[in-house]
């Protein structure tokens, strides 16, 4: 939802008079499909990440070009967003920008039937990209990286159709802001060490462990704590006691996040895509923690220095509160040897508008 927002506020300042028309797929669809490919795709990032990764490895095998397996489930998604096929047979556009694989590949099968015509864009949302997400015809594809590009080559994809743009994040975190006055506008002293905890838009992962395990960090912090969209959580953040050395700020979800990775000295999460492109942009620290099991997630972390002042914790270390170290090795760090782009969005915008 971010990066289709990112692509859609970009499109909308390089071109104010163009329609731009942002649709979340899952809102067109009845509730249980929207329960089962949203809900549930989150509790198994909650409480089973390595059943969650199996089946994500599992999909970026190769398959037959008649696979039955892929055939059911794009028959499946064709039956539950039929909403959607309706609004993109009947509308007019010129081009459709897909930021995830679900939309794309029924435009892909609606086309091939000559259901429609319009020409789509696919802007990969990863640092590296998955078999899901090829889907043919497709005009064009945009990557964060040139690994990911030569991946989606390797599934059968023209490169020449593959642009290498940087993840589309948020155009707002690629603009300077001035420490000083992020601080005083998210009420926040800047006088201790400020700890930025992120668990996603909708409060995803062992939320409350995390923050009490900050909580028992010795040295004297200043911890904004977000929990998203998950009031529950929020709740029970709210309801914990917190020792006098810290300072705690518990919020819910906001859109602030660019002025909160400005103010803070280092975030604390397990390693996502979104969060690492933020931290990125803002040249914030990133303390994290294992996120279970992933095929790419040793090379995600592996080239995660090249671009971002960061360090591993483990689970032991994190939960037993022995961050002193972590914290004073981190801020002591110095900057990433290379700069990674963060105009995504904007790159894509220019791209969509000189086709």
């Amino acid at each position: 939802m971010r990066a289709a927002q990112a692509v859609e506020l970009a499109l909308r300042e390089v071109a104010p008079d163009a329609e731009v028309k942002n649709v979340d797929v899952l809102t067109l669809t009845n509730a249980a499909f929207r329960k089962v490919y949203g809900e549930a795709y989150l509790d198994l990032v909650n409480k089973a990440p390595h059943v969650l990764g199996y089946f994500y490895d599992l999909m970026d095998r190769p398959r037959r070009s008649n696979s039955t397996r892929d055939k059911l489930r794009l028959a499946v998604e064709k039956i539950n967003l039929h909403k959607l096929c309706d609004e993109l047979e009947c509308g007019d556009w010129d081009v459709i920008v897909n930021t995830h694989f679900l939309p794309a590949s029924l435009i892909a099968s609606m086309r091939r039937k000559r259901s429609m015509r319009t020409p789509q864009m696919t802007a990969t949302t990863d640092f590296e990209t998955h078999r899901l997400w090829v889907s043919d015809p497709c005009e064009l594809f945009t990557t964060a990286t040139e690994e990911g590009r030569l991946y989606l080559g390797h599934w059968g994809v023209d490169v020449d159709k593959v642009q290498v743009t940087g993840i589309p994040i948020h155009p707002v975190f690629a603009k300077d802001k001035p420490r000083a006055d992020c601080l005083k506008r998210q009420n926040l002293s800047g006088d201790r060490p400020i700890v930025l905890q992120l668990s996603g838009g909708f409060g995803v992962g062992p939320v409350e462990q995390l923050f009490n395990a900050i909580l028992n960090v010795d040295v004297p912090l200043e911890i904004v704590a977000v929990a998203g969209k998950n009031v529950k959580v929020k709740e029970k953040l709210a309801k914990l006691d917190v020792p006098d050395r810290h300072r705690v700020h518990i919020l819910g979800f906001t859109d602030q996040i660019d002025e909160l990775m400005a103010c803070a000295d280092l975030v604390v999460s397990k390693p996502g895509y979104g969060i690492v492109s933020e931290c990125i942009a803002n040249d914030t620290a990133l303390l994290y923690t294992s996120r279970g099991h992933f095929i790419e997630y040793d090379l995600f972390v592996a080239e995660m220095p090249r671009v971002v002042r960061c360090r591993f914790i483990s689970q032991e270390d994190l939960l037993a509160g022995r961050w002193a170290e972590a914290i004073s090795s981190l801020l002591a760090q110095p900057g990433p040897p290379e700069r990674a782009r963060v105009d995504g969005a904007l790159v894509a915008a220019g791209i969509i508008l000189s086709s």
